[in-house]
């Protein structure tokens, strides 16, 4: 079976794919299960990332 990790919503820790549970219920799949457990801090970067895109193409990086 491959090396796939999970983050469960349910049990608010990294599983690996034999432990998975319901599709709806897990975040996934991870190369690993530090990257399982790290879920947050990817999604935060990718949205501060697009948040300063947005900010860029809106003009409010802007000096007055």
């Amino acid at each position: 079976m491959a090396d796939e990790w999970y983050w469960s919503l349910a049990a608010q820790r990294a599983v690996h794919v034999t432990e998975k549970g319901p599709a709806d219920q897990v975040l996934g799949p991870y190369p690993s299960k530090e990257a399982a457990e790290h879920w947050r801090d990817r999604v935060d970067q990718r949205n501060e990332a697009w948040d300063d895109e947005d900010h860029a193409w809106e003009g409010d990086d802007e000096e007055e």
